[in-house]
């Protein structure tokens, strides 16, 4: 867990991605995530974590249904959504906080 604090604690936005590779919507969400990160470059960070690999991440943070999207700003949590989104949605969010 202190990986994770160091992960969403810094000066970018964060988006969290948390995904399952047999999850269909988790696997749409590949290429809609690899958008937002060349759109965004080095003013925010998009970051892919597999809930099944990291079980006790995602218990902590009451993931249920995948993919569970979240942007952290300075080390808080500012918006969560589950289920798919598109990218120009996630780069207006994420511009927020650049």
């Amino acid at each position: 867990m202190s990986k994770f604090g160091e992960l969403i604690d810094i000066n970018l936005p964060v988006l969290l991605d948390f995904y399952a590779d047999w999850d269909t919507g988790s696997r749409a969400m590949h290429p809609v995530l690899r958008d937002v990160a060349a759109a965004l470059g080095d003013k925010a960070k998009v970051i892919k974590i597999d809930a099944d690999k990291n079980k006790e991440l995602s218990e902590a943070l009451r993931v249920k249904g995948l993919p569970t999207l979240m942007i952290y700003n300075h080390g808080e949590m500012v918006w969560r959504q589950s289920g798919e989104q598109d990218a120009n949605t996630l780069i207006t969010l994420l511009n927020k906080y650049i």
